[in-house]
């Protein structure tokens, strides 16, 4: 599953970096996907034991869906009357995040190792991004028009456990919520439409499965 949606959400590896640099997160840009457990920094004694699962880097990901977002990035600015050579600063981009339980996927996968037949997805979604316009107001330069639908919904990680086993899913999510706390505090500087522009990220989990509040 994971191999299918390298190609369709890493089509390219972008160039960036992060003012200030990311705390205990490699600043390589060209990550592809990685063990789900990268990051873990308990001791070797805590590891989820058998647990299979494959991710992407948060940071890598949330560039890659941000180019993809180019075109409407620019079309916003200048459907705002805005002029892109001088909007290089006061992006803001609201993330929705969501972690649902991928049901019974025994069938699923093919040869190899033995694995739970549960399965468990987080994604991401681009909401909105904004500009500080004039310094003072916020306009909104892309809104997402189906945030529900699962096009617009970027897969990150997938795991192989149950939803219902919360302390195994509470650890192999931990290094993920590193990353995301991380981005909180930092500036992530990329180029989009030819010029190097700053965007923040806010963070918010709306589409979490019940079973896993």
């Amino acid at each position: 599953t994971l191999r299918a949606v390298e190609k369709e959400l890493l089509p390219g590896f972008h160039q960036f970096e992060w003012q200030p640099a990311l705390k205990n997160v490699s600043t390589s840009c060209n990550v592809g996907i990685i063990n789900g457990l990268s990051g873990w920094t308990s001791s070797v004694d805590d590891f989820p034991a058998d647990t299979i699962t494959r991710r992407f880097r948060y940071d890598v990901a949330l560039v890659s869906a941000l180019k993809d977002l180019e075109e409407d990035i620019m079309e916003g600015l200048k459907e705002n009357g805005m002029e892109d050579s001088i909007c290089t600063s006061g992006f803001s981009v609201m993330i929705k995040e969501s972690c649902d339980g991928m049901g019974d996927v025994s069938e699923k996968h093919g040869g190899g190792p033995p694995v739970p037949e549960k399965a468990v997805r987080f994604s991401f979604t681009v909401m909105s991004v904004s500009v500080m316009a004039d310094g003072e107001t916020e306009k909104v330069i892309f809104s997402e028009p189906k945030p529900n639908s699962e096009l617009s919904c970027k897969p990150l990680s997938l795991m192989f456990v149950d939803e219902s086993d919360h302390e195994t899913l509470t650890a192999i999510m931990s290094p993920i919520i590193a990353e995301r706390n991380a981005m909180k505090d930092s500036r992530l500087i990329v180029s989009i439409g030819g010029l190097s522009r700053s965007f923040r990220f806010h963070f918010r989990g709306t589409g979490y499965d019940e079973k896993m509040v």
